[in-house]
């Protein structure tokens, strides 16, 4: 009989390309999941390396295996200063490595940090490799984050992740999907850049502008919107489609801030307010997103103030991937699927990842 208790650490490394979130968690199995967030902290990555890992999908074939080796033994020290610090021995490292290639039409998904390079480094028992085995069943390989939402979240009606893109997860009709909504903190982020500021702090230079009802309408019908089934938003949907269509306007940052706010929040709400039956759903709210108070208000408007906020800390909201990377690896060592086929596509569930040591 497998142990009922697990204490992993599960890494996330950034889609911002910041550094390396890492999560020590308690994980127990009774009737259901529950977990503790034991410690986190992030790692930023060394500015040679940040660099290298931003234009990894431009290197040779040489180059990239030497990143591969190099990035495993960095993630390895990090975790070993990590439980050093917190005088902790997890049971095993989950995980989820840099995303280089992801092209699952064509049967590819490469994440490197090399699982042996940090195995090494570490000392400790690794997991990585999560994405390939669904990716061979004809899946997308993503998301993966869904079956940690419904296991140790499920008193949640819709778990809703706002980091560059938003996306949303829930159950529909006993099946869990998933998909994201539409853009976010990419669009945001770039747009308060033109401000001088690296992001907008709680919306409020979106509060100060004024919503551009044309471009708010055209925004609404841009093709990613007509598209019912499970979809995903990609930088060529920015490039092609979202960023065009912005510029035309001519409009003061603070308006387009204003306008993209009043454009989200309509269409995350749509989602919710279209896949429930409860008169108040709950909504998990994590990523960067969940600190723009400003959007919180819009989509609570579009909701018609009839929804519940689940309570977040911040660990949570900051940590949440790496948590679930975390609870990933226990799946995999139980030999339970990790990775839902509701989700991907592919053509069963699977327990996919790669164990080293």
């Amino acid at each position: 009989m497998s142990p009922e208790k697990y204490s992993l650490i599960g890494l996330m490394s950034g889609t911002s390309g910041d550094g390396l979130d890492v999560a020590y968690v308690h994980f127990d199995h009774q009737s259901d999941w529950a977990f503790e967030i034991v410690q986190a902290k992030t790692f930023a990555f060394p500015s040679e390396l940040g660099s290298m890992l931003l234009r990894a999908h431009t290197l040779s074939g040489l180059e990239l295996s030497q990143l591969d080796v190099d990035f495993g033994k960095w993630m390895g020290a990090k975790v070993r200063d990590f439980c050093r610090e917190f005088q902790i021995k997890p049971l095993a490292i989950a995980s989820h490595g840099h995303t280089v290639f992801h092209q699952p039409s064509k049967g590819l998904s490469l994440q490197i940090g090399n699982g042996w390079a940090l195995h090494q480094a570490c000392g400790q028992k690794v997991i990585n490799d999560f994405r390939m085995l669904d990716v061979q069943l004809g899946g997308q390989g993503a998301p993966l984050v869904p079956i940690g939402d419904r296991l140790l979240f499920p008193q949640v009606d819709f778990c809703l992740n706002l980091g560059g893109i938003a996306n949303i997860s829930m159950e529909q009709d006993g099946r869990r999907i998933a998909f994201d909504t539409c853009p976010f903190n990419l669009l945001l982020n770039a747009e308060a850049m033109h401000l001088g500021k690296p992001f907008d702090s709680g919306g409020e230079i979106a509060r100060s502008g004024e919503v551009n009802l044309t471009l708010f309408e055209a925004l609404n019908q841009l093709p990613f919107y007509q598209v019912s089934s499970a979809k995903s938003l990609g930088r060529e949907e920015m490039e092609g489609d979202f960023i065009p269509l912005i510029n035309q306007y001519n409009l003061a940052p603070k308006d387009i801030l204003r306008t993209l706010v009043e454009h989200y929040a309509y269409q995350i709400a749509s989602v919710i307010r279209n896949s429930t039956n409860n008169e108040a759903p709950s909504v998990l709210i994590t990523g960067g997103g969940a600190y723009n108070g400003f959007f919180v208000e819009r989509l609570e408007h579009y909701l018609g103030k009839k929804w519940q906020m689940f309570d977040a800390n911040p660990e949570l909201i900051e940590f949440k991937e790496a948590i679930i990377f975390a609870f990933l690896g226990v799946l995999r060592l139980r030999g339970e699927t990790n990775c839902l086929a509701s989700v991907t596509g592919a053509s069963r569930d699977s327990c996919g990842g790669t164990i080293y040591g």
